[in-house]
């Protein structure tokens, strides 16, 4: 078998044993095996991935294998990887093994690790497709378990937060579905892979309705201004393990998809009408940012953080030179863990003040001390404190972009800049209300501090973050020498 179809063996087979558990214990025991399986994997094929560029495999994509599944259509599944494949497929393998020590207490919990086993293999299997209808056969699946895991075990307004979710990005899939059915027929209806369709020529007309229909379709899970209004309200209602996939791995299959189909397979259009969505996106990243400022709900702080972040990565892929979009596939390794780390420390502060309110809280630090110096790191990671991920992924992104000599692209760059100091605001101004002061709620006081599964999740977090920020080339060997053919799409024009 192919070792990137054991990413979607995997989470099928543990949820076939979850079927078969009786005990919490035996469910348990299956979600920590499987993740830790899935972890194995993701750094077994990064290790395989580099030996065989370094054996002198130039090939576009590595591992790939394929296998008809409806040959009228060209239907295939057809799996394989490049560098930034394999650096998606590392954040979800970590992401889902954390997950499972932030969900360690949940309330019926056969059921809820079914379903996140479900999510999982939908996540997994986009990020190793590279045939279209595949691709989005995954698409789908990675969102359908949202709207239960939402309504059922989220918090708040969950069950409009959970449609309003669902409604959007169903939305957004009914745009992809007629880009890629466009895309398939106006490239000679022959073949719906992805490297094989980027060889032919889709005519520059048909290029200027699919690439919006594609780029908008992708781009309202990646959180693209004015569609992102499902996002905030979602992670607000989401569990905390939920919260976690979703800003840290599912919001990225929005950029990944927009990077690998609307930009790649319709470079001319890219080029033509990127303006309008580099406007939107750059919108995106200060009106996220002002947003987060003026909210008192830890994870409406996060949740429009995260529209920040992710209109920061949609904007680099936009800027479409190489070291922008290295930026922008670093910002999705490193938004992933942060907000990650985040959405794990705001569930074990909730779960213990069964409050999310700033104003509610204070003096943290004295009764939490290990929470709130995470937290701390967390923030520092989020505002861009050199050392860690959140950094080096922005200053690639400003510095690919600022090589864009023109005065529409500098403005852009230099608003966007500004996200920085909007983001230093409502991160300090978070920490100084919630972990300093005096202890605004007394029943506060006896309150314990992490547990140790908490701690396993979130110390690794931490680790995967400080990794990322002090061996950056970790991260940009590995997605460099993947953009060169798309990038040479662009040098061509």
């Amino acid at each position: 078998m192919n070792i990137l179809s054991l990413f979607v063996v995997v989470p099928v087979l543990m949820i076939l044993f979850l079927f078969l558990s009786k005990s919490m214990k035996q469910i348990r025991t299956v979600m920590i095996t499987g993740a830790s399986a899935l972890l194995i994997l993701a750094t077994l094929l990064t290790v395989l991935f580099f030996q065989e560029r370094a054996g002198g495999n130039t090939a576009e994509m590595l591992f790939v294998s394929s296998t008809v599944w409806y040959a009228p259509l060209n239907i295939c599944y057809t799996v394989g990887v490049d560098g930034i494949s394999v650096a998606m497929l590392c954040l979800s393998a970590i992401i889902v093994f954390t997950g499972v020590f932030s969900s360690w207490n949940m309330n019926m919990a056969k059921e809820y690790f079914l379903w996140y086993c479900l999510l999982s293999v939908g996540v997994f299997g986009f990020f190793i497709s590279i045939d279209l209808f595949t691709m989005f056969l995954f698409y789908e699946v990675a969102l359908i378990p949202m709207y239960l895991l939402i309504g059922l075990w989220g918090t708040g307004r969950k069950e409009y937060s959970a449609m309003k979710l669902t409604l959007m990005l169903m939305g957004g899939s009914a745009f992809l579905m007629v880009g890629i059915i466009g895309i398939y027929y106006l490239s000679g209806h022959t073949t719906m892979n992805l490297v094989e369709i980027a060889k032919l020529h889709i005519p520059i007309e048909a290029q200027r309705w699919l690439f919006p229909v594609t780029f908008l379709g992708f781009g309202v899970l990646g959180a693209l201004f004015p569609f992102h209004t499902w996002s905030p309200d979602g992670h607000a209602s989401a569990p905390t393990a939920v919260s976690m996939l979703h800003a840290g791995v599912l919001m990225k299959l929005g950029g990944y998809g927009c990077f690998r189909v609307a930009m790649y397979l319709m470079p001319e259009a890219a080029q033509e009408l990127g303006w309008i969505f580099l406007i939107l996106t750059g919108i995106s990243v200060v009106y996220g940012a002002f947003s987060a400022v003026v909210q008192t709900d830890l994870k409406y702080i996060n949740a429009y953080s995260s529209v920040s972040h992710c209109g920061l990565v949609l904007f680099a892929i936009l800027m479409m030179n190489q070291t922008a979009m290295t930026g922008a596939i670093m910002q999705m390794l490193s938004h992933g863990l942060m907000t990650a780390l985040f959405f794990s420390l705001i569930g074990l502060i909730y779960g213990r003040t069964h409050t999310r309110d700033i104003r509610e809280m204070g003096g943290l630090m004295k009764i939490m001390p290990f929470a709130s110096v995470c937290y701390v790191i967390a923030g520092l990671a989020s505002l861009g404190l050199p050392g860690l991920s959140g950094f080096v992924a922005e200053m690639t992104i400003f510095v690919g972009s600022f090589q864009h000599t023109d005065t529409f692209h500098r403005v852009l760059t230099i608003a966007a800049c500004c996200s920085i100091v909007i983001t230093a605001v409502y991160i300090l101004r978070t920490v100084g209300k919630i972990l300093y002061g005096p202890v605004q709620d007394q029943h506060h006081i006896g309150l314990s501090d992490a547990s140790w599964f908490e701690k396993v999740s979130v110390v690794c977090l931490i680790v995967a973050i400080a990794f990322m920020g002090l061996y950056p080339s970790g991260a940009s060997n590995i997605i460099w020498d993947s953009l060169s053919p798309i990038i040479s799409k662009f040098a061509l024009l």
